[in-house]
């Protein structure tokens, strides 16, 4: 399949959202300036406010582009599984072998919550969240609880976000021969909580 031609409009836009994503990463919004997003795209800085009213219309751009839920999310959908419980282990395996080709996405999620308090988080939540509903139907069952399907989703990603950060951060340091079975650990945390089952 042939990829679509874009106007020069549209390569000079997505020249700058690659400038701006690559300077970010490096040094940081508020160490970037408009100025060498221009140079970086090989434009004149006025040529800039064609395309963008300013540094965090950039960001947002960037952010919204940039977030590897395009790529993960057709895999999650296409994840196998015959119950929720290896359905999750599963579903959890891929994003992170995905978000392993993806190791600057940590960095720009950072820089959302640390520059922006993630504020511009809400708006790729209204763009993702209805193509995610039919993932989340895979996890209804009659062994789940009854819960909204907006939380379910909450629970899992910061579950899910808190593994990999820890997996990236201290996965080699912290009990390496747990390694392998780390990703079972989580999914059974992930459905069972961490108390023991009540006896009957």
């Amino acid at each position: 399949m042939t990829e679509p031609i874009l106007s020069k409009g549209k390569r000079t836009r997505q020249a700058i959202e690659e400038a701006a994503y690559e300077l970010f990463l490096d040094q940081g919004y508020s160490a970037t300036s408009m100025r060498q997003i221009a140079e970086q795209a090989g434009i004149a800085l006025g040529g800039i406010y064609n395309h963008f009213a300013g540094k965090e219309a950039i960001f947002t751009a960037v952010i919204l582009n940039q977030h590897p839920y395009k790529q993960i999310l057709p895999i999650a959908l296409a994840v196998e599984g015959d119950d929720v419980e290896s359905f999750v282990y599963n579903t959890a395996q891929a994003l992170v072998d995905e978000l392993g080709y993806s190791p600057d996405f940590l960095k720009l999620v950072f820089i959302e919550v640390v520059e922006f308090g993630g504020k511009h988080m809400a708006a790729l939540f209204q763009d993702v969240f209805p193509q995610i509903l039919p993932l989340l139907e895979r996890f209804q069952s009659d062994k789940v609880r009854a819960i909204p399907p907006v939380m379910l989703m909450r629970v899992f990603i910061g579950t899910f976000i808190a593994y990999y950060l820890t997996e990236e951060m201290l996965g080699d340091v912290v009990m390496p021969d747990l390694q392998e079975e780390a990703m079972g650990h989580f999914a059974d945390i992930f459905l069972h909580g961490v108390l023991k089952p009540k006896e009957q």
